[in-house]
């Protein structure tokens, strides 16, 4: 991948997961300083110079502004928030979807995105750019029986960041959402499935500059399963 995001610096969300790693490499490549962000994440797990790890759960307000602060002091800035992080719950229809697994979702697939832009912003607003991307899913755009919890919590966040887009036309900050089909990973293999390297590579596009005229879109990565 050419270095077209040299010099920026990438808060990426879930960077020790399955699709975090592929997206967290594709960054890597691009040139960027990434910050990696998930529990339990160590600076060796990416052996690049340019990675640096920040251990910490998104479960409040109070912790995604601690770990914007962190990486600020010691990156200096923040270009881009790159929130990958998320989970899945299925299997029970609507009336039979126990609070739980509600709150756990919105936990996961909402709250945590809505606490990282709420913290980022005023920082990107400050420098005058910035790019808020953010994994959802097919799901949140097209949902289906037995997964209400989960595409509800998608959907929310897919409406929460075009608010982001309208919000922000003006000060040089684009948002976007990337809405993936079925992926493969370790455990997922098919030859319909879409390659994680391919979703990763559409983020850090989104990332670039020559990004800078894409906002307010929710972009389809289906694959063949159409």
């Amino acid at each position: 991948m050419a270095h077209t995001l040299n010099d920026k610096v990438a808060l990426i969300t879930g960077a020790a997961g399955g699709l975090g790693v592929a997206v967290t490499q594709a960054f890597l490549e691009g040139g960027a300083n990434v910050a990696g962000v998930s529990r339990h994440i160590k600076a060796d797990q990416f052996q690049h110079p340019n990675f640096s790890a920040f251990p910490g759960d998104l479960a409040s307000g109070a912790a995604a502004r601690k770990i914007v602060e962190s990486v600020v002091a010691q990156l200096g800035r923040i270009d881009a928030l790159v929130h990958v992080m998320g989970g899945f719950a299925g299997g029970q229809s609507v009336a039979d979807t126990d609070d739980a697994t509600m709150e756990q979702m919105l936990d996961l697939n909402f709250r945590s995105g809505f606490f990282m832009a709420r913290a980022v912003l005023p920082l990107m607003k400050r420098q005058g750019s910035g790019r808020i991307l953010v994994v959802a899913s097919r799901q949140g755009a097209e949902p289906g029986a037995m997964v209400g919890a989960y595409s509800a919590s998608k959907a929310a966040m897919i409406a929460l960041v075009k608010s982001i887009a309208l919000e922000n036309k003006d000060a040089g900050i684009t948002a976007n959402t990337v809405l993936p089909g079925a992926m493969a990973t370790p455990g997922n293999q098919g030859s319909n499935l879409v390659a994680t390297e391919e979703v990763a590579a559409l983020l850090a596009h989104l990332a670039s500059d020559a990004a800078a005229q894409i906002t307010g879109a929710a972009i389809p990565v289906y694959g063949r399963q159409l």
